[in-house]
């Protein structure tokens, strides 16, 4: 069973600017750092393209995009997890959380951009997630304001 957590915050660049740095692959590892230092991505952001998230030691999770508007959204939904190089999308411990969605929403506000995560998380996650999403964020706003 999932709940859904919501972030925000303001950062004062374009909305371009600000997709730019949430998915770009270096910047992507910076501002994800909070979550897992060292962690990637591989895969395409391309509408539903596979995408997985992984640590440095290659386990992670399996994921598909189901939307991508450039600049505006994004929907990640996780299916599965990756353990030593292999998806699990059937084992009963992916099957108490999976689908997961995690939803960015980007909105031009004063001059430059709100975005707004949306998160599924288990209860055993959700305090590590209330910790780490607002210094991703701080983050991702200091990356995307440098540029």
């Amino acid at each position: 069973m999932t709940k859904t957590l919501h972030f925000s915050t303001q950062i004062d660049a374009p909305r371009g600017t600000v997709w730019d740095t949430l998915i770009a692959p270096d910047s992507f590892k910076a501002w994800t750092e909070p979550f897992m230092p060292g962690s990637h991505f591989e895969g395409s952001w391309d509408k539903g393209a596979t995408i997985r998230f992984l640590a440095p030691d290659g386990n992670g999770m399996s994921s598909v995009i189901v939307d991508n508007r450039p600049g505006e959204f994004i929907s990640i939904k996780h299916l599965g997890e990756v353990r030593e190089g292999v998806d699990d999308f059937d084992s009963d411990s992916v099957r108490r959380w999976a689908p997961a969605f995690e939803n960015y929403t980007l909105t031009t506000v004063d001059g430059g951009t709100r975005i707004a995560i949306d998160v599924d998380v288990t209860p055993e996650y959700e305090q590590q997630m209330r910790d780490a999403w607002p210094h991703a964020l701080d983050r991702l706003k200091a990356l995307s304001e440098a540029r």
